[in-house]
């Protein structure tokens, strides 16, 4: 699960501990709190597509335009079973969660199962 992605010149990373999104400008030497809101639920993993960062959390999949400052959610439909971790498979996104495994064509909006 990658809790650590790079997004243009800044590594961006979930710590658990206080279930926020930080990031960091000098290679992860030290780190900057950008998002903590309990409302998007408990992060779990984390994915660059394109110019949006996907967060798969325990109430759904979220997407933030802003470099993690905030999320708006994408996908919450619970027939799916809570999000796990997502990765890009090329011309779909692939996911993992508590249902099985998952593919979207249309950025995550609505999934099918595998």
């Amino acid at each position: 699960m990658p809790q650590i992605v790079n997004l243009g010149r800044e590594l961006v990373r979930i710590n658990p501990a206080k279930n926020s999104i930080e990031y960091s400008q000098n290679g992860g030497r030290s780190w900057v709190m950008r998002c903590s809101n309990g409302s998007y639920g408990t992060f779990r993993d984390l994915l660059v597509y394109g110019r949006e960062l996907l967060a798969c959390t325990s109430k759904g999949l979220y997407v933030s335009t802003n470099e993690g400052r905030s999320f708006v959610q994408r996908c919450s439909n619970t027939s799916y079973g809570e999000f796990l971790n997502i990765q890009d498979g090329g011309s779909e996104l692939l996911a993992n969660t508590t249902k099985g495994l998952y593919y979207s064509r249309n950025g995550g909006r609505s999934w099918v199962r595998r």
